[in-house]
């Protein structure tokens, strides 16, 4: 077989969970689907949809999977899941090719068009209506959720169990042989759905799929896998005389691939792979280490799409607006990958809220179209759930670079938290320049200092988010921001580092001032200020 080419260039790669399907009654004709999963995205940059073709249940006829509705016994929990199996089943029942439509729409648009498959997909973890715990392997044979097919119910010893949070106990186990022949055949049969460009396997939804302490030893049985999907692909390309990509959905940091077993750079070594998207199993995870895995496809033609969710870091608490903050944060990553050699970026997550974000699928897919917009350059911060959430260690390998939030202690030597703040800006036009630190429970007898590269900088303006809020009638917050001006000179491209020091603290507080966000805002003139 010739060599595999290069990619093309998307832009922005758009994952679509199919959830347009429980957005009108049922039967949703195709060309009304059509319509709703493509019409947002006209005149925007997104190049290619990767398109979930299912979860655990087959959304399409199959001799040997279950069909969606069928884990319910077609007698639904809800409308919304009613709304969605029985349209797929109403237009397969009727001969249409819905797959085949929804890939020569994406085509006459000049889009690329990917099915996307999960790997793991915790759904239906918990009763959530009830707020039941969540549901333990040996219950599964009892219970009746969506998505909860017959042959995961007969297996209860095929999955994690305790070596996964108890929200994912339920979680098939990778290592298992009979469970990839299980997952490789959902593949196989979602690839030849339709004249796909490729297929995406979503490993990060949800990722946990070895035993915890032995996923990286284990870590072959995934690449196991992955050769099967690989050569799955290599056919199809061989039949029909053009390329089928495969793309990756994985962690940001290598460390988080080690702690669940993606060993990617034997993926990207071994050509298992042609984009690899990063991903986090809750939220947005910012801390992309895009020069190693660039050093990984040295001498390959893969590409790199950082990706973004659309949870996690959503701007509450921030002296901008929220959305306003949300989308100079996005903008500001995103300049951030480009500038480091990214090819792209994925989108997860959005697709619910497409028409909302328009300026950012408008924005996101080119570095030229991010210039001279405000941004936000931020410190990498990292949420974890309390034990007592019903999600906890949803985030357990998500973010693992993060740097705030952080107490703020007296220190023996002055040697407090040091911050790490990417910016990458051409600033020969910035109207606006700034250095904002959030800090929770800051009183105004506390002495604090900041550091930038190590220069010590004078007193800040402080403020508070309350203040800027008519709605609110309260002038002060329990976070107040410390606001520095700065000049171009200061903060030229790179990472910079933010020091931190408390030299004295109010003895009437008990709890400790917590460092909630650093960052560096940029305005540009004709924006609101």
């Amino acid at each position: 077989m010739s060599p595999r080419p290069s990619p093309p260039d998307y832009g922005i790669i758009l994952n679509n969970d199919g959830g347009y399907l429980k957005n009108a009654e049922v039967p949703i004709s195709v060309d009304d689907l059509l319509k709703r999963i493509y019409g947002p995205l006209e005149g925007t940059q997104v190049g290619a949809l990767a398109w979930c073709v299912g979860v655990e249940e087959a959304h399409w006829p199959s001799e040997r999977l279950s069909m969606i509705g069928e884990a319910e016994g077609r007698r639904y929990f809800s409308v919304s899941d009613m709304r969605r199996a029985e349209s797929l089943r109403a237009m397969f029942d009727a001969g249409v090719d819905l797959y085949g439509e929804m890939v020569r729409r994406g085509h006459e648009l000049g889009l690329g068009v990917y099915a996307s498959i999960r790997m793991n997909d915790n759904h239906f973890w918990s009763d959530k209506a009830r707020r039941a715990p969540p549901l333990k392997p040996e219950e599964m044979a009892a219970m009746e959720r969506p998505h909860l097919t017959a042959f995961r119910k007969s297996h209860p010893e095929w999955v994690l169990g305790e070596g996964a949070p108890a929200w994912a106990a339920t979680s098939w186990n990778m290592a298992v042989p009979e469970v990839r022949e299980y997952t490789l055949q959902r593949i196989a049969e979602a690839c030849e759905l339709a004249d796909w460009d490729g297929v995406e396997i979503d490993w990060e939804r949800h990722a946990f799929h070895l035993p915890e302490e032995d996923a990286w030893r284990l870590r072959h049985t995934l690449t196991d896998l992955h050769r099967e999907v690989r050569r799955i692909g290599d056919a199809i390309a061989e039949r029909r005389g053009r390329p089928f990509f495969v793309t990756v959905r994985v962690g940001a940091s290598r460390e988080t691939n080690r702690r669940v077993g993606y060993d990617l750079e034997a993926w990207i070594g071994e050509g298992l792979c042609d984009i690899v998207v990063t991903g986090a199993n809750s939220g947005t995870d910012p801390g992309v280490e895009v020069e190693a895995y660039l050093e990984m496809m040295r001498g390959t033609q893969t590409r790199l799409y950082p990706g973004f969710d659309s949870h996690g870091e959503w701007g509450q608490g921030h002296l901008l607006p929220a959305g306003r903050w949300r989308e100079a944060w996005f903008r500001g990553l995103a300049a951030g990958f480009y500038e480091r050699g990214a090819s792209g970026v994925h989108l997860f997550n959005w697709h619910s809220h497409v028409l909302r974000v328009r300026p950012l699928l408008q924005s996101l897919g080119s570095p030229e179209t991010l210039r001279r917009k405000e941004k936000v350059y931020a410190a990498v911060k990292r949420h974890v759930r309390d034990r007592g959430e019903l999600r906890y260690g949803a985030e357990r390998d998500d973010r693992l670079g993060g740097e705030v939030p952080v107490d703020l202690r007296p220190s023996l030597e002055g040697g407090g938290p040091r911050f790490h703040v990417g910016m990458y800006e051409d600033l020969s036009e910035v109207e606006a320049l700034e250095l904002q630190v959030d800090l929770d429970h800051l009183a105004p007898r506390d002495r604090v200092v900041v550091e930038l590269d190590g220069r010590r900088l004078g007193e800040p303006e402080r403020r508070s988010p309350a203040a800027g809020d008519s709605t609110n009638p309260a002038e002060v917050s329990e976070n107040t921001w410390l606001v520095w001006p700065l000049e171009p000179a200061q903060v030229s491209q790179g990472v910079h580092v933010v020091g931190i020091d408390l030299l004295e603290r109010d003895p009437r507080l008990r709890p400790p001032v917590v460092v909630q966000n650093v960052e560096i805002h940029v305005r540009y003139p004709g924006e609101a200020g």
